[in-house]
């Protein structure tokens, strides 16, 4: 599904602070993978997505989906195939419109535009069905501004916006990170089950250890822009989280001293 092959990325080129942020000779991932990141700040997580989504353009590499080389290919061109999330629900909702307007805007994605109407009842009435599972009561407030909403009810619906026009890879970025634990969970659990449902292949950044173990199938280890860690199925599933660190010492040959990692 997604390639990356000897993709690198540095910023402040040429001046005393250059700052190597991605260093990838080669990254396969699957159809229908679910691949936690985790590392320290300024590990490159958030370069990684980024360049995925076409926000940041690699120096060197390339980057395909589904075999088609997305390199050069700005992030409204891979709209239709990439949802994203971001940490900030600012970035992935528009707070002065309505929970219907986001969720039309959302699900004309990637295709062409005309004149048409972009609500009626028909499509009201879908959004209604697509928002009641959640048991937020969004679907009883289409007509309500999405900057009214708290921040967990935001990335509700922006996940559902990311998955509505059929994307094929969805990109979280940290996007637990603003919400209090117990939101947190519920999000969480809404992710997962909106993955499973879809058969969604996922990338999933996060600065919690605990996550990056529990979620997913596969889970990548970064440093200094670097993969240094690779583990998936049952080796994946006997981590701890003093086992995760332990590992990131031997494969780094430094300390792991993010300490909202260590904590959460």
């Amino acid at each position: 599904m997604l390639t990356l092959d000897r993709v690198a990325k540095r910023f402040l080129r040429g001046t005393p602070n250059e700052v190597l942020a991605l260093d990838i000779p080669s990254l396969d991932i699957a159809e229908g993978e679910f691949v936690t990141v985790i590392g320290s700040n300024g590990a490159g997580k958030s370069t990684l997505v980024k360049s995925i989504a076409g926000f940041v353009i690699p120096d060197e590499g390339t980057i395909a989906l589904g075999g088609r080389d997305i390199t050069h290919q700005p992030p409204y061109r891979r709209a239709g195939v990439i949802g994203r999330i971001a940490q900030d629900p600012n970035e992935s909702t528009c707070a002065g419109m309505t929970i219907e307007e986001n969720l039309a805007m959302a699900e004309r994605r990637g295709r062409s535009r005309g004149l048409q109407r972009a609500l009626d009842p028909v499509i009201r009435e879908r959004f209604c069905a697509t928002l009641a599972p959640l048991g937020l009561g969004l679907d009883q407030r289409l007509a309500a501004r999405v900057g009214l909403l708290s921040g967990g009810q935001r990335q509700a619906l922006a996940l559902l916006m990311a998955t509505l026009s059929g994307s094929r890879l969805l990109l979280l970025d940290e996007h637990l990170a603003a919400l209090d634990p117990k939101t947190a969970q519920l999000v969480m659990e809404l992710t997962a089950r909106i993955v499973a449902d879809q058969r969604l292949t996922t990338l999933m950044i996060t600065h919690n250890m605990h996550d990056a173990i529990q979620w997913g199938s596969r889970l990548l280890m970064m440093h200094g822009g670097r993969i240094v860690l690779d583990v998936a199925g049952e080796e994946k599933a006997g981590l701890t989280v003093p086992g995760l660190v332990a590992r990131f010492h031997d494969v780094s040959h430094a300390e792991f001293t993010d300490d909202r990692a260590l904590l959460s």
